[in-house]
C-alpha cells in the first residue's frame, strides 16, 4: 500500500477513491434500485432529509411516491423519519473523514501555515451553519414553502455540513489570495469577516421574520439563558482544568476553550430546548433527533422517579456527557499531535467544534424564534 501511494500520489489516490465509491453507489442504485436505492440510500439517508424538509414525522416509500406514513397502506415500502440512526452514522462518518482528507490536500496546496489563526477565523462559519439550518426550519413552518425541495436538502443535516464547508472553502481561497496580493496583512481577517457577514445576514433574516410574520416569535430568555449557561459551564470547566489538570490544555491552549464552549452550547441548548422551552415562552419543547441524546433522555426518564424528572428534567445528563467528551478531546490533542501533523490536528478540531456548535446553535435559535 505504501509503494502504491508513493507511486500514484496521495491526492490521486484520494480522487480515485472518491470516484470509485461514487461509481459503485450510482451503479448499484441503477442496477438494483430496490435493494440499493430504496432499501438503503432512501431508507437511511435521503428519506430522513425529505421528511425533515416537509415537516413530516414519518414518510413512507410507496411505489415511487413519498407519502406520510399514516396514508401508506400495509404493502408500502420502508419508512424514514427526520434525524439520524446508527446506520446513517456509519455512512456519514467515513464520508466526513474522506471529505476532511480532501480539504487537507487543498490546504496543503494553498500553503497555509498559520493554522491556529485559521481556526479562530472559521469560528463564525460554525455559528452560521446552525443559523442557516434554522432558515430551513422556518421554511417548513411557513404557510407556503419559500425554498423548494430538493434545494432545501442542501441546508438540512447532514448535507448542510458540506454546504457550509464549501462556502468556507471559497472564503478561505479568496482570503488567501487577498493576503498573497498584499490587500490584507493576514488571510484570517477577511475570512473572519466573510463568516461574520454570512452569520449576520442569516440571523438578520430570522429576526426579520420574527418582526413581520405571526408564525415566527422571539423568546429572548431562551437565547440569553443558553449563552450565559454555556459560558458559565465552560468557565467552571476551564478553571477546574487549569487548577487541577493543566496538562489537558497544553496542546490546544485557548482553542480548547472554544471546543468546550461549543459543546457546552449544544448541551445547554438541549437541556433548555427539550425540557424547559415551554416554561420560557414557547408553546412546546423540542424533541431529540439524535439517537444519543434521545437514548440519554429515555434512560434518565426510566431510571429516575417521575417526581424527580418533573423537577430536574431528563436531558441534563446530556450536558455532562458533552462536557466530558469535549474535555477528553482537548486532552487527546496534546503538543505531540500539533508538532507531528498541525494541519490535520487543526482540521479535526474544527470538525469537533462544528459538530457541537452547529446543532447547538440550531437548537438554540430554533427555540429562540419559536420555529
Amino acid at each position: 500500500m505504501d509503494e502504491f501511494l508513493e507511486r500514484v500520489g496521495p491526492e490521486r489516490a484520494w480522487a480515485a477513491t472518491v470516484v470509485t465509491l461514487a461509481v459503485a453507489l450510482i451503479g448499484g442504485a441503477l442496477a438494483f434500485p430496490q435493494q440499493v436505492y430504496v432499501d438503503f440510500i432512501w431508507h437511511y439517508y435521503w428519506g430522513p432529509v425529505y421528511a425533515d424538509a416537509h415537516g413530516m414525522s414519518c414518510v413512507a416509500w410507496a411505489d415511487g411516491a413519498q407519502i406520510p406514513c399514516n396514508e401508506a397502506g400495509a404493502d408500502a415500502g420502508p419508512t424514514a423519519s427526520p434525524g439520524y440512526t446508527f446506520i446513517s452514522y456509519a455512512g456519514y462518518i467515513p464520508t466526513l473523514i474522506l471529505f476532511l482528507v480532501g480539504i487537507l490536500f487543498l490546504i496543503r496546496r494553498l500553503e497555509i501555515e498559520r493554522y491556529r489563526a485559521g481556526f479562530y477565523a472559521l469560528f463564525p462559519f460554525m455559528l452560521f451553519g446552525g443559523a442557516l439550518r434554522v432558515v430551513e426550519d422556518a421554511n417548513v413552518a411557513a404557510p407556503e414553502m419559500v425554498l423548494p425541495f430538493p434545494w432545501t436538502g442542501l441546508i438540512i443535516s447532514p448535507l448542510i455540513y458540506f454546504t457550509v464547508a464549501f462556502v468556507a472553502l471559497i472564503a478561505v481561497v479568496v482570503s488567501v489570495f487577498l493576503e498573497r496580493g498584499d490587500v490584507v496583512s493576514g488571510y484570517e481577517y477577511p475570512l473572519f469577516g466573510i463568516g461574520s457577514a454570512a452569520l449576520a445576514v442569516t440571523v438578520g433574516y430570522l429576526s426579520y421574520l420574527a418582526a413581520t410574520e405571526t408564525w415566527v416569535t422571539f423568546h429572548w430568555r431562551i437565547l440569553v439563558l443558553t449563552l450565559v449557561g454555556a459560558t458559565v459551564v465552560t468557565a467552571i470547566t476551564w478553571v477546574a482544568i487549569d487548577r487541577f489538570a493543566p496538562e489537558i490544555n497544553e496542546g490546544t491552549m485557548y482553542m480548547g476553550l472554544v471546543v468546550i464552549w461549543a459543546h457546552a452550547v449544544d448541551g445547554v441548548a438541549n437541556v433548555i430546548g427539550l425540557d424547559w422551552a415551554d416554561q420560557l415562552g414557547w408553546d412546546r419543547n423540542l424533541s431529540p433527533k439524535h439517537p444519543i441524546n434521545e437514548g440519554i433522555v429515555n434512560i434518565t426518564g426510566s431510571v429516575l422517579p417521575q417526581s424527580v424528572v418533573e423537577v430536574t428534567g431528563a436531558a441534563w445528563p446530556f450536558l455532562l456527557v458533552k462536557i466530558v467528551a469535549a474535555v477528553a478531546v482537548v486532552w487527546v490533542f496534546d503538543r505531540a499531535i500539533f508538532e507531528e501533523s498541525p494541519r490535520f490536528a487543526i482540521m479535526l478540531l474544527i470538525t469537533v467544534v462544528a459538530v457541537g456548535l452547529g446543532p447547538g446553535t440550531r437548537d438554540m435559535l430554533r427555540a429562540t424564534f419559536g420555529i
